[in-house]
């Protein structure tokens, strides 16, 4: 659980390269051309060979908001699909992967429809971890030597969305994940858009910048938002534009960036920073469980803030990178105390 006190993307990589043709169906008629389809039913696909080996679905994962996502999705094939609302427009992505025919390699299909489908499948490398460093992780404790080894294939991707992350990082302060999961399932399916092409049925586009800032603060109450999260997150919207630049920042300058506006503080800056920035450095600081869990992992107790830091500090640059594999080992001392309650601001 977060600080009380985090948004627009990069420009779009080049994409013409690596993209396929629009896919339209045939001409029912020699004597006729078909209609032209709309833009949210063309489909752009790429192919990318990784080189490494990639757990997809445990890299994407960071992305979900808890179960009923609205902005993401797995079928009944396995295929994750996410809704976005990129520099171009709203699109949706389909991810599918296999190993390669030469391990420890990974091949993975993508396809993407709406006006923001070519940046995302532009984008597609980078939200897998192409831009990731793992290798320069040297492990001491035993216990992550072993993790590192297990979970080579989990690596840490950028999505370059900055705004995206925010929103629902500050949901998640000072409240337990029910509630902050259950607010924005309830804003995505008020406010957000249909995701282009053939979607998972009931997948949402988050909104824009400047719809998140005009909703009224009746319709925040409803989705159980207090107001210091809905002020915080109207705010951060205003400068929507200005906050996606620290996704081209050094780490220092983009924590400094995020926490310069109220409400922002260092727990939503790191939890921004994992995601859209791919910094494997930013620790959740004032995270409720956290430091339990690695002072538990590393040193066989519960420590603070500063102890959790103290413990990560032979690993700089791979500090979150060290507690995601902790969380992975599932790790934690025993819980002896009650659980927080799940709160209804709705109610107050």
């Amino acid at each position: 659980m977060p600080d009380p006190a985090a948004p627009a993307a990069p420009a779009a990589p080049a994409a013409a390269a690596v993209l396929a043709a629009p896919v339209a169906p045939t001409a029912s008629s020699p004597l006729s051309a078909p209609a032209p389809l709309p833009d949210s039913a063309r489909s752009l696909e790429r192919r990318w060979s990784a080189p490494f080996a990639i757990d997809v679905g445990r890299v994407l994962s960071v992305h979900r908001r808890g179960r009923g996502d609205p902005a993401f999705a797995v079928d009944q094939a396995g295929a994750i699909w996410r809704a976005c609302r990129t520099p171009d427009g709203p699109g949706t992505l389909r991810v599918t992967w296999r190993q390669a025919a030469a391990p420890p390699g990974t091949l993975v299909d993508a396809a993407a429809w709406g006006p923001g489908a070519a940046w995302l499948l532009a984008a597609l490398p980078g939200l897998l971890g192409a831009d990731d460093s793992p290798e320069s992780f040297v492990p001491r404790h035993p216990l992550l030597r072993d993790l590192a080894r297990r979970y080579s294939a989990v690596r840490i991707g950028r999505s370059g969305l900055v705004f995206e992350a925010l929103v629902p990082a500050v949901l998640e302060q000072k409240v337990v994940g029910m509630e902050a999961t259950r607010a924005w399932r309830r804003l995505l399916r008020r406010f957000g858009e249909p995701a282009p092409g053939p979607a998972p049925a009931g997948m949402r586009v988050p909104p824009t910048a400047r719809a998140w800032a005009a909703i009224p603060p009746w319709e925040w109450h409803l989705a159980g938002v207090e107001a210091v999260r809905a002020r915080t997150i109207a705010s951060a919207a205003r400068l929507a534009s200005r906050l996606e630049e620290v996704v081209a920042m050094p780490p220092e300058a983009a924590d400094r960036r995020l926490r310069a506006l109220p409400g922002i503080g260092p727990w939503t800056s790191a939890e921004v920073r994992q995601r859209a920035c791919g910094d494997a450095d930013a620790v959740s600081i004032g995270d409720y469980h956290l430091p339990g869990i690695v002072g538990w992992a590393l040193a066989g107790r519960v420590v603070d803030d500063a102890g959790m830091l103290e413990l990560l500090a032979p690993y700089p640059g791979h500090r979150h990178r060290a507690t995601i594999l902790i969380g992975l080992a599932g790790l934690g001392p025993p819980r002896r105390g009650p659980r927080l309650p799940v709160r209804d601001f709705r109610a107050f």
